[in-house]
């Protein structure tokens, strides 16, 4: 019987988007609004050190980017459409359109422009995050595993990385790596408790319920507002177990699964207002 408990499927932003910074603002990733969940949707803040082409074809127009810091993704969309059309080869473009596309919910185009700024030679490591989180916003689970470890390849030290790829390790059932990704989560980030919870998950799949139900106890003695938490304990029994075979099922339903996105046709995506 599957013993899978609810997570909050979020970064350690839960499902607030994050605040894009432009290059010309120089963006510091931040611990506490970095682990980058599946999202609703969710971002990181965009690296300005690429290594693409030539250093000229990597600058990025500074209204473009402006629109992009400020959340005017339509506009973004528009500037960095025109960017990408006078310099096709412009890596940091493409994944500045990708970005602004997946913040309109455009999935699919996203993965595109995010495909093309990495066969241009792109290699930040929040490129490859964000390309599996969109990936897996696509039920492509097999594909955002490669992107995100790509994306920990690059970043190792960037906790959001280890903790996106034991999200999608968890969902494959590859427990093992799950496991081995958020305890390098909480060694870089210790006490971070959308990890934590994920290892109670962890340990529940793996039928290890009192471990999972001391974890959770852990979590609601330290953070009693931490909602997972508390519904993880509310479906265990005095016993331990599970308290019956229809929880389960229950539990799967209330995950914060990615949600289906209908790709997005160019006149779709043309018709989105200037503003």
């Amino acid at each position: 019987m599957s013993k899978a408990m609810n997570i909050r499927s979020s970064s350690f932003t839960a499902l607030g988007v994050i605040l894009l910074l432009s290059l010309w603002i120089w963006c510091n990733p931040i611990e506490t609004a970095s682990l980058v969940p599946m999202r609703s949707p969710t971002a990181v803040c965009l690296s300005a050190t690429p290594l693409a082409a030539s250093t000229e074809e990597q600058i990025c127009d500074l209204d473009a980017d402006y629109s992009l810091g400020v959340g005017d993704y339509p506009e973004a969309i528009r500037l960095h459409r025109e960017i990408v059309r006078q310099s096709p080869r412009n890596a940091l473009a493409h994944y500045h359109l990708g970005f602004a596309l997946g913040m309109m919910r455009y999935r699919e185009a996203e993965v595109r422009e995010y495909q093309r700024a990495a066969a241009l030679g792109l290699r930040n490591w929040d490129l490859f995050l964000n390309l599996g989180l969109a990936q897996a916003d696509n039920g492509d689970l097999r594909a955002a595993t490669d992107s995100l470890r790509r994306a920990v390849l690059l970043g190792k030290d960037h906790s959001e990385s280890h903790f996106n790829l034991a999200l999608v390790y968890e969902r494959r059932g590859m427990l093992i790596d799950a496991e081995r990704e958020t305890q390098a989560t909480l060694r870089l980030s210790s006490g971070q408790p959308d990890a934590r919870n994920l290892l109670g998950v962890i340990y529940a799949d793996e039928g290890e319920n009192v471990r999972a139900s001391v974890i959770w106890r852990e979590l609601v003695r330290d953070d009693p507002d931490y909602e997972p938490a508390r519904t993880n304990l509310a479906l265990l029994g005095s016993s331990g177990e599970v308290a019956s075979e229809e929880t389960p099922v229950a539990i799967r339903a209330i995950r914060d699964e990615p949600q289906l996105h209908f790709p997005a046709s160019e006149t779709e995506l043309n018709s989105i207002p200037a503003q």
